[in-house]
């Protein structure tokens, strides 16, 4: 009687893939990965936009295949593409916190469709691409759904109501976040944060502030994200 030792089919026999599976994978991961930019794209906010950013979320996507591909089911090529990866340095600083996760899904996808996991890659992609679209159009997260920062020089001399009625003809709601005097104690550097009315516009409001007695310097700062003033 013979024995033979038996290794799990798991581990004794490597994942191949043909030609025709190495591009259906790495299409798939391209599709995904421009899906996942063009929704990155669309939900930006901000002025930290970056077009490297964009294609890097594609190039992830397809890399990452590419290397789920080459690893197969082997530990010796995990480990060893492992070590290869290590010497890399990444000193990119991310501006937006948001952007990781579009990293993350890339990953993800290009994971999925590097090991043919067909299903998962697009349903997870898809689902992740329409949650950050119903999120964008929802604004969640954001404090008000509408906001400016305002900011102008005031001479005293000059008193303040003719600047607080423009503020209070043109916005809902409005105030004030930072008074800073200058040396000679004349002028008053100010910054508010302003909901425009409905019907009022951003163009109007500031050639009203700069048509005041007295203002001068006026700008107005989109912040429906994350502002400095």
């Amino acid at each position: 009687m013979v024995i033979t030792n038996q290794i799990p089919t798991a581990i004794s026999q490597l994942v191949t893939y043909g030609p025709y599976d190495i591009l259906i994978n790495m299409v798939l991961a391209l599709v995904l990965g421009l899906v996942i930019s063009s929704v990155y794209r669309y939900t930006h906010k901000g002025l930290a936009y970056s077009q490297s950013f964009t294609l890097t979320i594609v190039f992830v996507a397809v890399i990452t295949a590419i290397v789920m591909m080459v690893i197969g089911s082997s530990l010796a090529r995990a480990f060893a593409l492992v070590g290869a990866m290590s010497i890399i340095r990444f000193r990119t600083v991310v501006k937006d916190t948001k952007d990781t996760a579009y990293v993350f899904c890339a990953l993800a996808v290009g994971l999925a469709a590097g090991t043919s996991n067909y299903f998962i890659a697009v349903a997870g992609g898809a689902f992740v691409a329409v949650m950050a679209v119903v999120l964008y159009k929802l604004n969640y997260g954001a404090l008000y759904k509408s906001e400016f920062i305002l900011r102008f020089t005031f001479d005293q001399q000059y008193g303040s109501a003719g600047y607080l009625e423009q503020i209070q003809s043109h916005s809902k709601r409005s105030n004030l976040l930072n008074i800073e005097p200058s040396g000679d104690g004349r002028y008053l550097s100010l910054t508010y944060d302003i909901a425009l009315k409905e019907g009022a516009t951003a163009e109007e409001f500031a050639k009203a502030m700069d048509q005041v007695e007295g203002t001068s310097e006026v700008v107005l700062i989109a912040s429906k994200n994350d502002v400095d003033y």
